[in-house]
């Protein structure tokens, strides 16, 4: 009889989980679609914003592409609209699990991440406008005729763009981690030589072969690195704090 009684709350637990994950999702779906249909209806003024300052115009060689540039800009402001929502979903998800202080800590990631990723975007859109672009139209010394499409520019910018996003999330993950004692600040300083090279080749696969730009590319990633380090030494030492208290009550 205990054993069915305790099958019977490990299944109703298991089926709380469930429920908690799937209202979470539901909420991360509603607000992707609502800030979706608010890039929808705004795309017009979020696509000139990117074009304005362009040297060329952009052509469409299809109808196909005119929706795809609708979608895309919607989709652009549905991805960084939703970014805190599904982080604060899923805080909330995990929020039973964690005591009071992790509650804290935890949540004030959610701002931080939101913001690096949008910093990490603006600055890979400026590197893309202000150096990569000017450097391969001046390849073309008035030797071709440049015909820009909408779906060839805009699949190259994000290109760009996207992994400067997503590598600006690196001081927060190596926070996460820390804390969850899968690295330490003197495992990243060991590896920080290896960590360099791996920069260093995404500088070089992002930006055009030029020195200079792979040098301007791959300076704010270590910069990034360090920051990191420094961010995983302030955890490390908190937690070993913590564990020292605790050992002593």
């Amino acid at each position: 009889m205990p054993d069915q009684n305790l099958s019977a709350d490990i299944e109703m637990n298991v089926t709380d989980h469930l429920s908690e994950l799937r209202r979470r999702i539901i909420w991360t779906l509603a607000a992707f679609i609502a800030f979706f249909i608010v890039g929808f209806v705004y795309y017009r003024d979020i696509y000139y914003f990117f074009v304005d300052d362009l040297p060329f115009n952009l052509h469409v060689t299809s109808p196909g592409e005119i929706i795809w540039i609708y979608f895309t800009m919607a989709t652009i402001v549905a991805v960084v609209g939703t970014l805190p929502v599904l982080c604060l979903q899923v805080w909330l998800f995990v929020k039973p699990a964690l005591t009071s202080k992790e509650q804290k800590v935890s949540l004030s990631y959610i701002p931080a991440i939101f913001l690096l990723f949008l910093a990490g975007l603006t600055f890979g859109y400026l590197v893309f406008i202000k150096l990569i672009l000017p450097f391969l139209l001046s390849l073309n010394q008035g030797m071709f005729t440049e015909i820009f499409t909408v779906d060839r520019y805009f699949k190259f910018l994000f290109r760009v763009t996207i992994p400067f996003a997503v590598i600006f999330e690196i001081p927060i993950i190596t926070m996460f981690l820390t804390s969850l004692g899968i690295v330490n600040p003197v495992f990243l300083v060991k590896v920080r030589k290896y960590a360099y090279f791996v920069l260093i080749i995404i500088g070089t696969i992002i930006s055009p072969p030029d020195f200079v730009l792979q040098l301007v590319v791959a300076v704010p990633l270590i910069v990034l690195y360090e920051i990191s380090i420094l961010l995983s030494r302030v955890v490390y030492r908190n937690k070993i704090k913590k564990h020292s208290e605790f050992m002593d009550d």
